[in-house]
């Protein structure tokens, strides 16, 4: 008798979410995804993603949400907050809504990508890990650490909770804005970085092994030179303009410990020093 896939629902198929889909896909799970663009559906449908218009606000769910948790076990969360172009957004009622919607389905267990954005840039610059108290200096990281206190406390379903450092692919690199640019701050604090590749091979691994709840994992590559050192090095490779750093004030950062990822989940970097 044939052996019935795995189901598994990805609210934000986007830069991350799309190859995680595929990807998941190839290792045996029935996929759902959703987008908030109408045009990407055909996208979805053309690579075997069973596809949902789903878009959510501070007080409304738009689109078949029952249809795209249902039958699914585990609910991957991959929406950030975007409090950059809508300052005054509560992402934080959004996923109160939509926690509603979990418990009323087939969903034990949710991955919420988060982001290490969660704990303080400080000076002295000092190392973080997941036993360290967030203490969020932006907006965004608080209003992740409260979403991520919401899923938590949930008794309905067992919630992993993965900080990702900045993202970083192919076709997605800080040099290319950093290029050439004056004054930027933070000359030797140090990077905290993770590639598409290594963020797609956490989550597979936390799928195939991670049984715990309520579990909080740093995910971030252990190359940590200076901001300073790392952009320099990456215009000279791709022959782009010198960024400029301000060294005129104290440099505020942090270094995320990721050594629970390499030993809890016995996973290795694959593009370690982001190169």
């Amino acid at each position: 008798m044939k052996e019935e896939r795995k189901k598994i629902s990805i609210l934000g198929i986007g830069w991350l979410g799309f190859p995680l889909a595929k990807k998941l896909i190839e290792t045996g799970y029935d996929v759902k995804g959703s987008t908030t663009s109408e045009s990407k559906l055909d996208l979805l449908r053309r690579n075997d993603i069973q596809p949902f218009q789903i878009e959510l606000s501070e007080t409304e769910i738009k689109g078949n949400i029952a249809g795209f948790l249902e039958n699914s076990e585990v609910l991957i969360i991959d929406i950030p907050p975007k409090l950059r172009s809508n300052p005054s957004e509560n992402f934080v009622k959004k996923i109160k809504l939509l926690i509603t919607k979990i418990e009323k389905s087939t969903v034990k267990k949710v991955l919420f990508i988060s982001s290490t954005s969660v704990y303080a840039d400080v000076f002295p610059i000092v190392e973080i890990d997941e036993n360290t108290m967030p203490n969020p200096d932006s907006e965004s990281g608080k209003q992740l650490l409260q979403t991520e206190g919401l899923l938590l406390s949930n008794s309905n379903f067992q919630t992993t909770i993965l900080r990702f450092g900045g993202l970083i692919g192919e076709d997605r690199h800080p040099i290319k804005f950093l290029a050439g640019k004056k004054d930027i701050e933070n000359p030797d604090a140090t990077i905290n970085l993770i590639h598409q590749e290594d963020c797609i091979g956490i989550i597979c691994e936390i799928l195939n092994h991670v049984q715990h709840n309520n579990l909080i994992l740093n995910a971030v590559s252990p190359y940590h030179p200076t901001r300073k050192e790392y952009y320099s090095q990456k215009a000279n490779e791709n022959d782009l303009p010198l960024p400029e750093f301000d060294e005129s004030k104290k440099s505020l950062g942090k270094i995320i410990n990721s050594k629970k990822v390499l030993e809890f989940l016995n996973y290795k970097f694959k593009r370690e020093d982001l190169f």
